[in-house]
């Protein structure tokens, strides 16, 4: 080779090696201990998640800036994030992925720099943003510069909050200040027994309040999905994590001002099921499962449900119907017979008012038969915490379509999704029972003085039956609310695919508006 041509392939070799070099992050023998642990590197949970072949990074040849405490001499390429954008199903998507074999993962004012870089070019372009958690916290080092650096972060988030979907995935440790850009996302995700989340660990809490709790049992994946609600999807393992990202970034929009991405699909918009004719039990009292309604009438049956193990009397997810993407809320008699609580009310407002973010049609099914009572409730604010539910759906103007398939009543009626509060088109099934409360309790209050004269026991009986009877045919059926306009029309159970379907077409180019303000104030 002349020394021409070696000097022309100098600067490719040069390319080449760095490449390489941050490639390989914290190198071969922390890579080792990453995947001993049962954990992927930050690249390989890139790979897994975007399309083959298209992700671009960018900022890998960054290094932090600190000079301190021998770090000038300690310099790796990337600095501990792996920044950039790529495609899931053919459409682009912004990442950024924590390098835990970097100085654990440490957050450095570079690394922080990469991550806000990063974000910015999402809401520039609107797409989604995902971030992949994996990281030992602040990079201690750095003092302030590092905290400055999730501060900058946290300012992204808010600013993002409704133009583009924000999804995090918690594969490792997440603690401290680092917790917080997670919980301003919409979604997130957590693997079983390798990821963590928490303000303060078990030796803090172990010496301020004298709790002995494990990293597992205060800040798991299990905790935040079935206690706290932190987490809304609890993952076997990480390549099962990413695939659930892939699914739920298919029936999002890229940002606020697309609609959601519609599909082709085999299921006839006409379909019937026979099933649901008969599924909701007569008797008030009786469990059944409404994900069984959800899934007769969705496209190929297939429910992909939200925070499936948190506040399980009410059911929220994505489907399609006809093609397009739909939010559902659903009541679950099947759990505290399909009670309003604390959890419940907290759960469905925040999934409604995102999918009013992104343009998301909201279905609603309600079974309720009012709020939960108790003192612990009452203490815990479920006032507030219900009014919650009641402005999300209430502000919400994408089309609502609200479908009663048993109970409605009480002020649970209003909230969920009632005409009143304007959903758009209101169903029932020829069971619904739509009143201020059901025929037991209400006869105990009307027809209580006429009860208390009749002394003999079984007269009284006999004429609370009959009470109970009287008030049911006047009031415990969707008639009188359809009289009065409040229901737009009965239905038959096996027909609610195809009156879903029309009314989703009906709708589709709905208007809508909220009175002009620089915000509401929700209950918080």
């Amino acid at each position: 080779m002349s020394s021409s041509e070696s000097n022309r392939s100098a600067p490719l070799e040069k390319l080449s090696e760095m490449e390489a070099e941050a490639a390989l992050g914290g190198g071969e023998r922390r890579i080792e201990k990453q995947h001993s642990a049962g954990k992927l590197t930050a690249r390989e949970r890139i790979d897994a998640l975007l399309d083959d072949g298209s992700f671009v990074e960018m900022d890998k040849f960054v290094t932090h800036r600190c000079v301190d405490f021998g770090m000038d001499e300690q310099k790796i390429l990337g600095d501990g994030v792996v920044t950039g954008y790529g495609k899931v199903e053919g459409r682009t998507v912004c990442v950024f992925a924590q390098d835990f074999t970097v100085f654990g993962g440490s957050l450095s004012s570079a690394f922080a720099e990469k991550i806000c870089k990063v974000m910015d070019l999402a809401t520039k372009i609107g797409a989604p943003v995902v971030g992949l958690n994996d990281s030992g916290g602040a990079r201690i080092q750095e003092g302030v510069e590092s905290l400055a650096g999730y501060a900058d972060i946290f300012r992204r988030n808010v600013l993002a909050s409704g133009v583009v979907p924000q999804i995090s995935a918690v594969m490792g440790p997440c603690a401290g200040g680092a917790v917080y850009s997670p919980a301003m996302t919409d979604f997130i995700f957590m693997v079983e027994s390798t990821s963590y989340m928490f303000i303060t660990g078990p030796d803090v809490i172990r010496t301020v309040t004298h709790e002995e709790v494990t990293k597992e049992e205060l800040g798991g994946a299990r905790t935040h999905a079935t206690r706290s609600g932190v987490a809304h999807f609890n993952s076997p393992d990480e390549l099962t994590c990413l695939q659930g990202i892939r699914e739920l970034l298919s029936f999002l929009p890229p940002n606020n001002m697309e609609d959601p991405p519609v599909a082709k699909t085999a299921d006839p918009p006409s379909r019937q099921d026979e099933a649901l004719d008969s599924l909701v039990p007569l008797e008030p009292h009786r469990p059944y499962d409404i994900k069984d309604i959800i899934q007769g009438v969705v496209d190929e049956r297939h429910f992909f449900e939200v925070a499936p193990d948190n506040a399980k009397n009410i059911v929220v997810g994505y489907a399609r119907i006809g093609g397009s993407p739909v939010g559902i809320v659903a009541n679950q008699p099947a759990h505290l017979a399909g009670c309003l609580d604390i959890d419940a009310s907290i759960k469905a407002a925040r999934f409604v008012r995102f999918c009013d973010c992104f343009n998301i049609p909201l279905v609603t099914f309600v079974d309720v038969p009012g709020f939960l009572p108790g003192t612990s409730q009452e203490y815990g604010g479920i006032i507030k915490h219900g009014a919650k539910l009641l402005y999300a759906f209430t502000e919400a103007t994408v089309p609502k379509i609200t479908v009663i398939t048993r109970k409605a009543y009480g002020g649970a009626y209003d909230v969920m999704a009632s005409k009143h509060i304007r959903a758009d088109m209101n169903f029932a099934y020829p069971s619904a029972e739509i009143a201020v409360m059901g025929p037991e309790g209400a006869v105990n209050i009307v027809r209580r003085t006429e009860l208390d004269r009749i002394e003999d026991p079984e007269e009284r009986e006999r004429a609370r039956a009959q009470f109970i009877d009287e008030y049911k045919d006047r009031f415990a059926n969707p008639y009188k609310a359809a009289s009065l306009g409040y229901i737009d029309e009965i239905i038959r159970p096996k027909d609610t695919r195809q009156v879903l379907v029309r009314a989703l077409e009906t709708l589709r180019n709905k208007r809508s508006d909220n009175p002009p303000r620089k915000h509401g104030n929700i209950p918080l």
